[in-house]
């Protein structure tokens, strides 16, 4: 009787630490998966408007002068 007792706590144990774990796994996932979306969109504003000052310093870009 003590060694079904001991074996059913183990399995409840068990049991209930895969189930903490797993939803601890499945939110440190979703931060991740957050944390990169977030990074990739903070990024390609950085592009965007890298690219656009490029675009607007060739627009503006001076014959060059000689010097004499």
């Amino acid at each position: 009787m003590l060694r079904t007792r001991l074996l059913w706590f183990t399995v409840g144990f068990s049991v209930s630490a895969a189930a903490i774990g797993h939803f601890i796994w499945r939110d440190l996932w979703a931060d991740r998966y957050a944390l990169s979306s977030q990074t990739r969109q903070t990024f390609d504003a950085l592009e965007a408007r890298i690219l656009n000052l490029q675009s607007l310093s060739s627009q503006n870009t001076n014959p060059p002068q000689v010097e004499g």
